[in-house]
């Protein structure tokens, strides 16, 4: 969508987004209180503090967790470049729920839409397409019950389904949802997409799917529950769980990106760099005073160091309120509260970057969350060869 004050789709996020307003223009669902508390326990930050606020299907999805039926979960990357700490909060909440109902997790890999958007060489994407699943792979998933799906690598399986679902798109309808194409591998992509998001229930059979993804990206998940619906299989349509951007360091609304000039917080940064960045580029809500700060207070809600630590890198929420009340008050200053985020984040990233390490042969590792033989066979048992 397109507003006068903000832009989001999914090529595109400017300006500061009316959250409340993309998902009445989407036609998606708030996520209430009750749903978010019917979420596994201990619930996680990003779905406790409204990180993760908006959806569909959400209670479909949680009706079948309670039933302990088979669930899944689809969350995808786009390797363009390095990974940064927005990317994989995501990941880590498939991980969350994964660890806590046994969900099978596929992680599409989208190569060639990359290519397709994005102005650089194939060969670049395929190297950013390595680099990132090794940081997917730290991310500590359960091998058995994850597998990570390359498009170019697995056209195979990808493309005979991409070509039944294409037939249920028209072009009006991916100019409506996208805009006008640039290229004909920018107009079929949503089939490809609609593969990836029907992809655990072609391999498993009919249940239910959630889509952890932020909102810019519903426009993917809205074609492909249209197709879903019109198909003949049987398949449920993906729920989806969506979320509001994470912030980027220089703040104004817009969101975290690796392929602008913004300073941005890799998650290759060393404890040096974040606290440089942190206290060099990070948006600040206190006064231009430490007199003035000590009067008036400052204020967490547009403050960017604040907003890392209650997105994703403070689980404790008795602390997450605590730094509130101290930076309102003015008892706590922008570079305390700066120096006590960059630890977390640093924190984060040590324990992160201490599994990518500990991986061994790409090949090798990357062997264990490929389809199996016999999920290859089910995708492809009605192809000529």
């Amino acid at each position: 969508m397109t507003d006068d004050d903000f832009t989001v789709t999914p090529y595109a996020v400017q300006g500061d987004v009316d959250y409340e307003r993309v998902l009445d223009q989407f036609g998606a669902d708030e996520l209430t209180e009750a749903e978010r508390e019917r979420f596994p326990e201990p619930l996680h930050p990003l779905i406790k503090r409204g990180i993760f606020y908006g959806g569909r299907d959400v209670e479909a999805y949680l009706d079948a967790i309670d039933e302990d039926e088979q669930v899944s979960i689809v969350t995808g990357r786009g390797p363009s470049g390095p990974m940064h700490i927005g990317h994989v909060f995501p990941l880590y909440l498939a991980k969350y729920l994964q660890d806590r109902t046994g969900a099978h997790v596929y992680i599409p890999i989208s190569d060639d839409e990359k290519y397709f958007a994005k102005d650089q060489d194939f060969d670049d994407i395929q190297g950013w397409a390595k680099d990132n699943i090794t940081e997917i792979m730290a991310v500590g998933f359960d091998p058995e019950k994850t597998r990570i799906v390359v498009d170019s690598a697995d056209a195979d399986v990808i493309y005979p389904w991409a070509a039944k679902f294409a037939k249920r798109y028209t072009q009006s309808t991916v100019n409506a949802t996208y805009g006008d194409p640039d290229n004909v591998g920018l107009s079929f992509y949503p089939a490809v997409q609609a593969t990836h998001l029907l992809l655990p229930q072609l391999v498993h059979g009919r249940h239910r799917t959630i889509v952890p993804i932020a909102v810019d990206q519903d426009p993917h998940i809205r074609l492909c529950r249209d197709v879903a619906a019109k198909e003949d299989y049987d398949v449920h349509k993906p729920s989806a769980l969506l979320s509001r951007f994470f912030p980027q360091l220089k703040g104004d609304g817009g969101k975290m990106s690796s392929s602008d000039q913004n300073p941005t917080i890799y998650l290759s940064d060393d404890r040096e760099t974040v606290r440089e960045k942190i206290q060099t580029y990070a948006f600040s809500g206190g006064q231009t005073s430490l007199e003035e700060h000590r009067e008036k207070g400052g204020d967490p809600d547009v403050d960017v160091a604040y907003q890392l630590l209650y997105y994703f890198f403070e689980e404790d929420d008795a602390k997450v309120e605590e730094l509130a009340a101290e930076y309102r008050s003015g008892e706590l200053l922008t570079g305390e509260l700066k120096n006590y985020a960059a630890d977390k984040v640093s924190d984060f990233l040590e324990q992160h970057q201490e599994r990518k390490a500990a991986l061994g042969d790409f090949h090798e590792e990357i062997s264990e969350y490929t389809l199996t033989d016999e999920e290859r066979a089910t995708l492809t048992e009605d192809l000529l060869y």
